[in-house]
């Protein structure tokens, strides 16, 4: 769903922009007119790629380089990130707030050590919670905070265990902010991909016999492509989805049918 530039004017955020599906996001909502704040960890090379990729079309965007995970380093990203819109637009006032980045290692619960649990926990739910609170007094009405689950959070995977529950934890936050922002008119929403395509996951997607396996077992037949979850990214920031708020919307080509 692309038509015209219906975010021109707008401020949008992407936590972990620069690569896979952050990437995609940022890139289409620059093509559609916002002004995009890409926020990434550590990959220089692939920040820039992305900015380039975005003003090579005449988009309109700008790096934020701030690993999330703390609360310090959220109020570091807002800092900058107040900087830069006052710089760009002469306000911080921000429209669209999409918290993608997360992730981290997997493990059952016999190999995960305090550590491993602190991170897995500070990447998937401290980090988006944090920018989430420090950036609420600047969304303006009428705006859109879109959180990232994944599929895993509620499917039985003994390696996932921490992984799984720190998904699920976004997808409950997901449905409490969407009652505290509402009165603004602003909507939160949870997208809860399958296996999309990315580096994050390209030695499961080398595996042969599990690739075929989960192709003829999604009702789809085939896996997901960062598109698939920019393209739900994209309608929900659009005018026509004001009253879509709370939900939860899986994107997996059916594998959880």
């Amino acid at each position: 769903m692309k038509t015209g530039k219906f975010l021109q004017g707008k401020t949008a955020l992407v936590t972990g922009g620069s690569r896979g599906l952050g990437r995609a996001i940022a890139e289409d909502l620059a093509e559609l007119g916002a002004l995009v704040a890409i926020n990434y960890a550590s990959n220089d090379e692939a920040a820039n790629d992305t900015l380039k990729a975005i003003e090579s079309k005449g988009g309109k965007a700008f790096r934020i380089k701030c690993a999330q995970g703390t609360y310090a380093a959220a109020e570091e990203l807002t800092a900058e990130l107040d900087a830069q819109l006052e710089e760009h637009t002469g306000s911080n006032g921000l429209d669209i707030l999409i918290n993608n980045a997360g992730g981290g290692p997997v493990a059952n619960i016999d190999a995960t050590t305090p550590e491993l649990f602190e991170q897995i926990f500070s990447d998937n739910l401290r980090g988006p919670f944090y920018i989430t609170k420090l950036l609420k007094p600047r969304m303006r009405e009428g705006g859109r905070v879109i959180f990232t689950s994944s599929l895993g959070a509620r499917t039985a995977l003994p390696e996932y265990v921490v992984y799984a529950i720190s998904k699920r934890a976004v997808e409950t936050l997901t449905v409490v902010l969407a009652k505290e922002f509402g009165p603004q008119n602003i909507t939160v929403n949870c997208i809860s991909p399958g296996l999309i395509a990315s580096d994050a996951n390209a030695d499961i997607r080398a595996d042969e016999g599990i690739r075929t396996y989960l192709e003829q077992t999604t009702p789809l037949r085939r896996l997901g492509v960062p598109s698939d979850i920019s393209g739900v990214v994209v309608s929900l920031v659009s005018e026509k989805m004001g009253y879509v708020t709370g939900q939860i919307i899986e994107v997996t080509g059916g594998l959880s049918l």
